[in-house]
């Protein structure tokens, strides 16, 4: 059944002659009522608005209008028009340009991920900062009555499980519910074959273990996690940066290049909204990477832990959906998505599942079933669709209102990310301001940010810094959100004097 259009105000009053002003016409007024309720959220991204003559019936006006005025809206990139379909609410009305895509070195790197990184995760809880360091979600993000009364719930039933030490791969019922749940990212993953796992962290550095050896070589995205430039350190390996475009990922010609002339062991990647750009690869690109990988017999680890973030389905489907060969290990979590102090991961790692079970058994052995129950009861809620639906809507609204307090506050020649879901804002700064020095000054005035150097090993992205919009957000953290834009603004300013 096609979506139904969204509701509209009531009609405008009967068309009377064309008034002398121009910003009182008739069809500015109809594209004003209309972009009213999608700069509010009432209208949200993706949703249909009514067809040409659907609207020109409801409002009493003639076809031309509605034309005139859809169009207004489609300059203004409100609203977007998608072949046979209709009309539908933009993904949002980009301020400022994109950074540019990057272009690391062509050598791998040991990795020595340096004290400035700890530094930023620690003050995201410290009560007397306010941080925009850390990718992770605030309690008020979710329905915490919720998630509790799931962990009552598992008690209440479950109470000898307190008195059984946790041994074996999860409980049956918590890998089931995590195999229906790959459903929705295209997966159809055998729930025998799923491991649990303390969070998304461990799941792929269980994999890494299993198909690299210290020195190895792990090709990656450029800009990369700092968690993924933690565990690589930790392991040993080094990491080979792959040139990565803002809006569409990992360069998959810059990768294959990578193939043929580096010893690549493993490929870590984000395909759905990558942490830091928020970067989403097309559809035809995840059916590629999986034939590439399986031609090579190279591992891809695939993290999906932000795909049920994104705002479009075909971005949320896997690159595990494609692959036929089993070389691609998919890791997972509900940390930034259900309930992030549940911290439970699942991988479902291919043609190395018996290595990887193995390691974990070895490493940290079973968990607490009863999180692990109380997580499955979460996902198998019948309104746990709709608490996606909701969390995502209240983060594009957030991310929307931060990339305009940005494009108001920081210095001329900024660019800013425009990820199609998720908390994070990629920013590069303009004129080579230096980010370590903007973290400083932040700092001095109990405002943390992410400097960019944190996601590399490489010593690159020093003009570049990440924002986490996912925290607490109150008049404080938009007043912080300026004021890093002002002190960005004096640097520049000093910088060109």
């Amino acid at each position: 059944m096609p979506p139904q259009p969204a509701l509209l105000p009531a009609p405008l009053p009967s068309p009377r002659p064309a008034p002398t002003s121009a910003n009182d016409t008739l069809y500015l007024q109809i594209a004003e009522r209309i972009a009213q309720p999608i700069r509010a959220g009432t209208l949200a991204r993706g949703e249909r608005i009514p067809s040409v003559r659907e609207l020109a019936r409801q409002q009493g006006v003639s076809l031309s209008t509605v034309v005139q005025a859809y169009r207004t809206l489609e300059d203004a990139r409100l609203i977007e028009a998608r072949p046979r379909s209709g009309y539908f609410v933009a993904a949002r009305a980009p301020r400022l340009p994109e950074p540019e895509p990057s272009l690391p070195p062509p050598d791998s790197r040991p990795v020595d991920v340096s004290s400035l990184g700890e530094q930023v995760m620690s003050l995201a809880t410290d009560p007397r900062y306010i941080s925009f360091g850390a990718a992770c979600p605030s309690g008020e993000l979710f329905a915490q009555d919720r998630v509790r009364r799931a962990v009552s719930r598992a008690a209440q039933r479950h109470r000898a499980s307190l008195c059984r030490y946790p041994i074996g791969p999860g409980h049956e019922l918590l890998r089931r519910a995590v195999a229906r749940h790959a459903l929705g990212l295209g997966c159809q993953l055998d729930a025998r074959n799923i491991l649990v796992t303390n969070g998304c962290q461990e799941a792929i550095s269980l994999c890494l273990r299993a198909v690299t050896q210290p020195g190895d070589v792990v090709a990656l995205e450029s800009p990369t996690s700092f968690g993924f430039l933690e565990i690589l350190e930790s392991m040993h390996l080094r990491a080979l940066e792959i040139p990565t475009h803002p809006r569409t990922g990992l360069s998959l010609d810059a990768l294959q290049l990578a193939f043929d002339t580096q010893p690549v062991k493993a490929v870590l990647a984000v395909p759905t909204l990558s942490n830091p750009l928020g970067a989403s690869m097309p559809l035809a690109e995840r059916r590629r990477l999986a034939q590439m990988v399986a031609e090579r017999g190279i591992p891809l680890i695939e993290d999906v832990l932000y795909n049920d973030l994104a705002e479009q389905d075909d971005r949320r489907r896997a690159v595990k959906a494609f692959d036929t060969s089993g070389h691609v290990m998919i890791c997972g979590s509900f940390s930034k998505t259900v309930a992030p102090g549940i911290r439970l991961g699942w991988v479902e790692a291919g043609r190395w599942g018996a290595q990887v079970r193995r390691l974990k058994a070895v490493h940290s052995g079973g968990h607490t079933e009863l999180l692990e129950l109380a997580m499955a009861d979460l996902l198998t809620q019948p309104g746990h669709g709709s608490a996606y639906r909701q969390l995502r809507t209240t983060i594009a609204a957030r991310v929307d209102e931060a990339r305009g307090l940005i494009a108001e506050s920081f210095p001329r020649g900024t660019r800013v990310t425009d990820p199609a879901g998720g908390f994070i804002l990629w920013i590069e700064l303009p004129g080579g301001l230096d980010s370590t020095a903007l973290f400083e000054a932040c700092l001095a005035e109990r405002i943390c940010i992410a400097p960019g150097t944190m996601f590399s090993a490489t010593g690159r992205y020093r003009h570049c810094i990440r924002l986490g919009v996912g925290g607490r957000w109150d008049e404080a953290h938009r007043a912080a959100l300026r004021r890093i834009g002002e002190i960005a603004r004096t640097m520049a300013e000093r910088s060109a004097g």
